[in-house]
């Protein structure tokens, strides 16, 4: 670590996005022969990773922190309003110990994959191509098509998160200038499209370096409203007994999607440990992932639970949008997360735009390299956009993004590559492995049926609600 890098530790924590451009992220892989590797000594990718900038351990502990507290610790509290106080600790408890337990298989497997193809680090889709490649022998063949289909699947992901990020903004600012400006009377789907110019032009910018004062800022601004969040949540706080403690089975599916939703934070967990000027400090107790989960599972606990005692069955996609809309320091709040959001647009903009540039540049020739830039970047943007303004309901769009994509992806792949890459080597006693993963994997199948079936049927309920309410008024 540099001299600078010690005076100022702070600048570690960066971005999520950021941290996509590491080698981890975009080194592609390169198999030795397993005969070949058995011949000499073991290797230690360890040993031979070279970044130029690593994390310290407290860095990627914040980098993992920021990853994870987001939007999603806002809709803690509407997820409890779809379980009750008592499921809704446990459900927490149980999402987060499951999550923590698949990232750790999922970096377990990446480590163990790099010694077998000598290489010093692995992205999320590579560790999954490489579990086939080195399992059974009936399965290798599948590891490009896995690579390839984990790859494109976190660029569908990322993209999604940008479509709730809209939202997000444009039901903001509904919320806030509604108040002081009630004659205007625009709906949700014009502040979604009025948010388009903007987030083109920040989209714009392609140097990572030059979205860090966005960054920061935007970092600061999160703990000012978690702070004016909290102050509210706990002021005049309503008796426990006025809560649910157990809602309808049918409701749980919501709250199951919008946790893994909230808490999975499985794009930028390999990049972070790629990263780490000490990468075996990842995994282990404490250890980086343990001391961030136990950090990030006993704040989305208490910001849901007390969230949904203070506002109960009326508490919204986010609790910001809960504020009294009287204070103005309550509606200055939304308004200082609309910007976050923002802020944060861009570095998430930045995944699946990663992934259009590798494809990009297989092109036999960089002309017109601008223009195309500039297309694709406002094509991306404003496809996300259209796709926020025609379902607003922040709700049921994170609790869909959460059952579709994050299951997949935090739940079921790990269970999968885990189960794959010890097939051969070693399950535990009585199979325990096998059995431990084909339970996860069940849960996740789950999560993805019944989460996307509920959110679906509601925002289809929520559309023709909207149409008729349309037509009354014509």
């Amino acid at each position: 670590m540099t001299d600078k890098e010690k005076q100022d530790p702070g600048q570690n924590f960066n971005s999520t996005a950021n941290l996509t451009s590491n080698p981890g992220f975009q080194s592609s892989l390169s198999i030795t022969s397993k005969d070949d590797i058995a011949k000499e000594k073991e290797y230690n990718p360890f040993e031979h990773r070279q970044v130029e900038h690593p994390n310290s351990t407290l860095g990627s502990i914040a980098h993992l922190l920021k990853a994870c507290l987001g939007t999603g610790i806002l809709a803690m509290p509407s997820a409890f309003k779809n379980s009750g106080l008592l499921i809704g600790v446990i459900g927490t408890l149980l999402a987060g110990v499951v999550c923590t337990h698949t990232v750790a298989m999922v970096v377990r497997t990446s480590q163990r994959a790099c010694v077998n193809a000598k290489k010093p680090s692995m992205g999320f889709a590579e560790t999954c191509g490489a579990a086939f490649l080195y399992g059974p022998k009936s399965l290798q063949p599948w590891g490009g098509f896995v690579k390839t289909f984990v790859d494109y699947s976190l660029a569908a992901t990322y993209a999604s998160v940008l479509c709730v990020y809209v939202v997000f903004i444009g039901s903001s600012f509904k919320e806030a200038l509604d108040v002081y400006y009630p004659e205007t009377n625009l709906s949700i789907q014009a502040y979604c499209a009025l948010t388009l110019v903007p987030l083109v032009l920040i989209c714009q910018i392609r140097n990572l370096k030059y979205l860090v004062p966005f960054s920061t800022v935007a970092n600061l601004l999160i703990v000012v409203v978690f702070g004016i969040t909290m102050y509210y949540v706990f002021t005049d706080l309503p008796p426990i007994s006025d809560r649910e403690v157990v809602v309808s089975v049918n409701q749980w599916p919501l709250f199951l999607s919008t946790v893994i939703f909230a808490m999975e934070g499985i794009g930028v967990v390999m990049p972070v440990e790629n990263e780490m000027a000490k990468p075996q400090q990842f995994l282990g107790c404490p250890g980086v992932l343990n001391v961030s989960m136990v950090i990030v599972i006993s704040l989305y606990g208490v910001f849901g639970f007390f969230g949904y005692v203070q506002f109960g069955d009326l508490v919204k996609g986010s609790i910001t949008l809960n504020l009294p809309p009287e204070d103005i320091i309550a509606q200055s709040a939304k308004i200082v997360m609309a910007l976050v959001i923002y802020f944060s647009f861009a570095l998430q903009f930045y995944v699946p735009m990663d992934f259009v540039n590798r494809l990009l540049k297989k092109r036999s020739s960089n002309k017109y390299e601008n223009v195309i830039q500039v297309s694709v970047r406002t094509l991306m943007v404003t496809f996300a956009v259209a796709l926020a303004a025609a379902f607003p309901n922040l709700e049921l769009v994170i609790s869909l993004v959460g059952a579709i994509f994050f299951s997949t992806l935090g739940l079921l792949l790990p269970a999968i590559i885990d189960t794959v890459y010890l097939w051969d080597r070693d399950l535990g006693k009585f199979n325990y492995v096998l059995i431990k993963n084909t339970i996860i994997g069940i849960v996740s199948l789950i999560v993805l049926i019944s989460g996307t079936y509920v959110s679906i049927l509601g925002i289809i309920e929520d559309l023709s609600g909207s149409s008729q309410h349309n037509a009354t008024l014509t």
